[in-house]
């Protein structure tokens, strides 16, 4: 992989972890509480982990959400996706989003896969 690619993304997760750190000191009870809600929302349950970060994943790419895709990304990956779950994901979220879904699972996806893999 491409070192300028990796850096890219690792600064984007420090841009957003800074960003949210920031916010959670002007808005606590919120930050906090979105927190709980999503942490429910994505706990092992009738439907595993694994499919929820794939799903998280899908709408992120359809959303053109590029830090929810890098977190759904490396979620995916923490949860035992393989390359090819992560592809077939992708193929849906272009069903439903075109080809702007596709440019970003043919880029961004695949950068952080690679970048996470290492």
């Amino acid at each position: 992989m491409d070192h300028q690619k990796g850096h890219a993304i690792e600064e984007q997760l420090m841009q957003y972890k800074e960003g949210i750190g920031k916010y959670r000191e002007r808005m606590p009870e919120l930050v906090h509480a979105y927190h709980t809600f999503t942490d429910i929302c994505f706990q092992e349950g009738d439907v595993p982990q694994k499919y929820k970060q794939l799903a998280g994943l899908a709408i992120s790419v359809h959303a053109q959400d590029e830090y929810c895709i890098i977190y759904h990304t490396k979620g995916c990956l923490d949860q035992g996706c393989t390359k090819e779950e992560i592809s077939e994901i992708i193929g849906v979220a272009t069903a439903m989003g075109g080809g702007a879904a596709l440019s970003q699972g043919a880029t961004l996806v695949q950068a952080c896969i690679d970048q996470f893999m290492e």
